[in-house]
């Protein structure tokens, strides 16, 4: 038997509209118990499908910072966190 070739799946690519996002991060709130740190990652990758750049000129967040604050390791804000789901 062959090799089993795969590739990286990326949520962002299939968050197309606006209920897409809000569904998403809805299961995500479901699954993610007491870690907080799951939410923020939700929140990337949502901030990812809408446009990160977008998302840090409307929050006045720099886009590294916006990376690093919404990845799995990042610690964000509440005030971020509040900013980016506007």
């Amino acid at each position: 038997m062959g090799k089993v070739k795969t590739t990286r799946w990326d949520a962002a690519e299939n968050l197309k509209t606006e209920d897409d996002c809000r569904m998403f991060l809805e299961a995500c709130f479901e699954e993610a118990g007491d870690d907080p740190a799951y939410i923020a990652e939700a929140f990337g990758t949502v901030a990812r499908a809408r446009g990160m750049m977008d998302i840090a000129r409307e929050t006045g967040l720099s886009r590294e910072a916006l990376y690093r604050a919404l990845s799995r390791d990042g610690n964000p804000t509440l005030a971020t966190l509040m900013k980016v789901s506007k």
